[in-house]
């Protein structure tokens, strides 16, 4: 067959094949659009998920007719004024967009430029578009989408439900107006309200907190660390959640570069690495962050759909992401995001005494089962006592004698407060000035431990204790294998072992800080996370995980019974240890109940 020059419709459908891929990517194109024309406020109303109609109307400074004719021809743009693709200042830049999906779609416009008399319309059905005709608007630009995918039905079927397309176009907006609290969003979809974002206004970071607890949710404004890190050409600004605030995946990560909203694997990677020795691996913190880099060192010409960039110094914002994050952490390390409220005790925790239906057989209340029982005689409006059933014989409690207790150093106590008890051997009871704090002395000194053991592994090597009678311990051929292949390094954490048969090895020192542990579960752990890291692993770059492993087998243990001083003397660890708001593993180490949300309960 001989060569020839596509058709501009078919060429254009082609385009739309890489930029249009769901209503949720016109959105995307015409939002851009928007914000590029300087809007302040965006409105989006969807029909069918967006498959049969999209109206994207904004405030911006609009077009005027000669403009409107330009805009849905391919490849003409306002946004590269001196044809210089290094030189990218707009969202939008190849002109693409528009044409591409007037070519699969019929397509409406409406706009009035600033200073012009009237607005004027232009329609576009398929590719082929009218000519532009007067029409009545306010200042800005309407565009109406219908019948998305019209032209070309086979791509039709693979579009989801209305309500999955739906879902997909809000994750598209809120992703957008993170990264511009000062514009005002509005989604419906079916008449129903999806999103109603009002501009922030005031100071960048400010308004960006507000909008991100919107979007995020509030836990997550009470819950994050503030991110502004600065290198040559590059700036990091942003929000990062507390450890101990985190996901089962990646989807609340929302990076920007340039206030363009992208997907990198750079990024997330780096993010990932920054929060290894505080987060458990199959866990991902929470986060919105802000790259501003100079256009010339930066491609975002990669894709069409603009998702994807490339760094010229892919190590300089690397190392600048990880040390800004590790930075914000250590400032926080003694946060936890598992503060308990108010709200949280009372919500479906204590029975409407007043309220309750009286017993059949006794005309008393039935109260639910949760561990304790009602005392006295029903009536009346008088509010009632739930008492612990039987509390002297199901001890769960363990305080010592009454006595004047005091540290060795007052001044020392820190925001931890004074240990009051311990409860069912697990949890530590401690009293501060404003609140009562609740703490899990397993996860609290395995962060204590782990963090001596890195410590240490700094200095050299870590200090190690010979077993009196050295442990034997069989395992599979690969583990083995693996176990004995990284001695020498775990020599270094002062863990010693040799091979000891066919099928076995043999431990004959154990770290230090551990004391008396459980040395087989230890191997056993450790030989199974080897295999997890493939065989590409080196066990220095693991560190982490290592130390993560031996310091949770050489931690109090959850029911060993503790006194007052140990107790005191935990706390007090706690508080001169980095990150010790949660354990190796990203949960927290405490939870703090303020005096003035116990008040509130007894109405005082």
């Amino acid at each position: 067959m001989t060569i020839r020059i596509l058709p501009n419709n078919l060429v254009n459908q082609i385009a739309a094949g890489e930029v249009v891929e769901r209503p949720a990517s016109v959105i995307k194109e015409l939002v851009e659009n928007a914000i590029d024309a300087g809007a302040t406020s965006i409105e989006i109303n969807l029909v069918d998920g967006g498959k049969s109609l999209m109206i994207i109307t904004d405030n911006g400074k609009g077009m005027s007719k000669e403009e409107l004719e330009l805009a849905v021809e391919r490849h003409a743009t306002s946004k590269l004024p001196d044809d210089n693709l290094f030189n990218i200042n707009f969202l939008g830049f190849r002109g693409e967009a528009l044409p591409s999906i007037a070519s699969v779609a019929r397509v409406t416009i409406v706009s009035r430029a600033k200073e012009s008399e009237n607005a004027w319309k232009i329609e576009v059905n398929g590719g082929e578009k009218s000519a532009p005709v007067p029409a009545a608007a306010q200042q800005g630009t309407r565009i109406e989408v219908r019948d998305l995918f019209y032209a070309t039905p086979a791509r039709l079927k693979f579009l989801k439900t209305a309500q999955g397309e739906t879902g997909q176009c809000v994750d598209i907006v809120n992703r957008i107006a993170l990264a511009n609290p000062q514009i005002a969003f509005y989604l419906n979809d079916d008449g129903k309200k999806k999103i109603a974002l009002q501009a922030q206004p005031g100071d960048l970071f400010d308004a960006r907190l507000k909008r991100l607890s919107e979007v995020m949710g509030r836990e997550f404004g009470e819950n994050s660390l503030l991110i502004d890190a600065q290198r040559e050409n590059l700036r990091i600004s942003g929000y990062v959640s507390l450890p101990t605030l985190n996901k089962a995946n990646s989807l609340s990560q929302y990076l920007f570069v340039n206030n363009r909203p992208v997907r990198d694997k750079l990024l997330l990677g780096a993010i990932k690495g920054a929060y290894q020795d505080v987060l458990a691996a199959n866990r991902y913190p929470m986060c919105a962050l802000f790259f501003d880099i100079d256009p010339a060192y930066v491609d975002v010409n990669v894709h069409p759909a603009k998702a994807e960039v490339r760094f010229y110094d892919n190590a300089l914002v690397r190392g600048l992401l990880v040390s800004a994050i590790r930075h914000a952490l250590n400032e926080g390390s003694g946060r936890t995001s598992s503060t308990l409220s108010l709200a949280d005790i009372v919500q479906d925790k204590i029975p409407d005494f007043d309220n309750m239906p009286p017993r059949a057989d006794l005309g008393e209340p039935v109260l639910p089962q949760r561990g304790f029982q009602y005392q006295g005689s029903y009536g009346g409006g008088s509010r009632r006592q739930a008492v612990l059933p039987e509390l002297e014989r199901n001890f769960s409690v363990k305080a010592e004698p009454e006595r004047e207790y005091l540290p060795e150093d007052t001044a020392t106590v820190g925001p931890l407060g004074l240990a009051k008890a311990q409860f069912l051997d697990t949890y530590i009871i401690s009293q501060s000035e404003d609140a009562i704090i609740i703490t899990d002395q397993h996860a609290a000194h395995e962060r204590i431990v782990m963090e001596k053991m890195k410590e240490n592994l700094g200095k050299g090597k870590a200090a190690s204790q010979m077993l009196l009678i050295p442990e034997v311990v069989d395992l599979s051929l690969s583990d083995k294998t693996r176990l004995l292949e990284a001695a020498e390094e775990l020599a270094k954490f002062g863990l010693a072992v040799e091979e000891f048969g066919p099928s076995a090895i043999i431990v004959r020192e154990t770290p230090a800080l551990l004391g008396d542990c459980d040395v087989k579960a230890l191997i056993t752990d450790l030989a199974e996370e080897m295999a997890e890291w493939g065989k590409e692993y080196v066990l220095s770059e693991k560190l982490h995980l290592v130390c993560a492993t031996m310091a949770c087998h050489g931690s109090v243990r959850a029911g060993r019974r503790l006194n007052l001083d140990e107790m005191n003397r935990l706390l007090r660890d706690m508080e001169k240890t980095p990150h010790a708001g949660q354990c190796n593993h990203g949960r927290p180490t405490y939870i703090e109940l303020k005096i003035s949300d116990i008040n509130k309960l007894f109405d005082r």
